[in-house]
């Protein structure tokens, strides 16, 4: 076959001969379509056989052209080895454009590698991501970094190839360029160190709750890449961060309230000071019928008519005499409401406390945690709360403190007319 080949060529040779550069154009021509027809088996026999056969044996969920992507970028080296290999039997060509060709297609060569190794990383990343542990432990930066470095390298090598170099000659030459290459890339090794300390030590995940006002970011974090975070706001816009500022900059991460178990309730009703005063018989009659103070008035009177007795003896007016007071009473019953609230969490902190006075009342602050961390739960849970305090209130005789408006004169004077 090989014989009866050369045997051809020679009789086409002589058959061309009167033509000047027609037979290389020929021979030029058959390495072309040689290398097209390689490039359609290839891809449309070879490729097309191994895509069925992937999707047969794959998973439903498993996306076979991801896995391709690698072997369909190494499948266009085909045509150019073939040109690479061919064009040294195409006669009458000159030598200095037979080298470039060649350099040409050793370029390509390298650069469809270079391509191919990316995608092969991008598909090691999505195969990384299916792991339950991959939001923990992100490696997506570190891939762009390899990413990087694999097509720096390339790119040497096109460079030593087309000039005609060896390509550590070249990397030596470029020595001298080291401090405007650490200029140039300052950007991205800042935020290289800055991914290593983030994935070190956890300080953000996929799926975090993030909070940094000097980014307008307040959301989920949704990707973690080289250079930038990016978090999906509650208002559904995307905020990037540069990577960097999470590092050199103070940010809040609600990862600790959301693996607690509980989310705090912080939150003050602002009571006129002029409704606090004592229970009288009347007032203790009419507080003895809620079932959570039971316990509360049975221990406190018991207490209060010790010590009553024992200052008596020496002092007996009644200015002298501890006495239940309507505020007393009422913050012992929010507690006591919240101790009883399938909704709160009863092992975290739980407190009912007056704090100082300020011009708009007397502020008694309600400080605990839910038993949900759901956004939604939290604040239902926070309002009905409040909803039952705020309506509670009069019974033990207090009146939540309110500025007056012209709507209570308005309304005053209708009640006088």
């Amino acid at each position: 076959m090989a014989v009866m080949g050369i045997r051809w060529l020679a009789e086409l040779e002589g058959l061309l001969a009167p033509y000047p550069m027609a037979y290389p154009a020929v021979v030029l021509a058959a390495l072309i379509l040689v290398a097209w027809l390689a490039n359609f088996i290839t891809k449309r026999i070879l490729l097309a056989g191994l895509h069925r056969v992937i999707e047969r044996f794959s998973g439903p969920e498993r996306d076979s052209r991801q896995s391709l992507r690698v072997i369909a970028r190494l499948a266009n080296i085909v045509p150019s080895v073939v040109l690479a290999a061919g064009l040294s039997i195409v006669p009458q060509l000159p030598p200095g454009l037979v080298t470039g060709l060649k350099a040409l297609c050793h370029a390509w060569t390298v650069l469809t590698i270079a391509l191919a190794m990316s995608h092969a990383l991008d598909a090691f990343n999505a195969f990384y991501e299916r792991r339950a542990d991959a939001r923990n432990k992100p490696i997506k930066g570190y891939l762009q970094v390899a990413k990087i470095v694999i097509f720096v390298v390339a790119g040497l090598s096109i460079v030593a190839t087309l000039v005609g170099v060896e390509p550590l000659h070249l990397i030596t030459g470029l020595g001298a360029a080291t401090a405007v290459f650490m200029l140039i890339f300052q950007d991205t090794i800042l935020s290289l160190v800055a991914s290593v300390q983030i994935s070190g030590d956890g300080r953000v995940r996929i799926g975090d709750w993030i909070e940094m006002p000097s980014q307008n970011a307040d959301g989920d974090v949704i990707d973690i890449a080289l250079h930038t975070v990016t978090v999906q706001n509650w208002d559904k816009t995307v905020t990037t961060i540069p990577t960097k500022k999470l590092v050199t900059e103070s940010f809040k991460n609600w990862r600790g309230m959301q693996e607690s178990g509980g989310r705090r309730i912080k939150r003050s009703i602002y009571l006129d000071q002029h409704s606090v005063r004592f229970v009288d018989a009347q007032g203790l009659q009419r507080l003895s019928q809620f079932a959570l103070l039971d316990d509360y008035l049975a221990g406190k009177q018991q207490e209060l008519q010790q010590w009553n007795a024992q200052v008596a003896q020496a002092h007996p007016e009644p200015v002298n005499a501890r006495r239940l007071t309507n505020l007393g009473t009422f913050r012992a019953y929010v507690e006591l409401y919240l101790r009883h609230n399938a909704e709160i969490h009863q092992d975290m902190t739980l407190l009912v406390r007056q704090m100082a006075p300020t011009p708009q009342g007397l502020p008694l602050e309600i400080y605990c945690f839910t038993a949900s961390t759901a956004w939604a739960k939290y604040e239902a849970t926070q309002s009905d709360v409040f909803d039952h305090l705020l309506a509670i209130l009069p019974e033990f005789g207090l009146n939540v403190f309110q500025e007056s408006s012209d709507a209570m004169l308005l309304r005053a004077s209708e009640l006088r007319a």
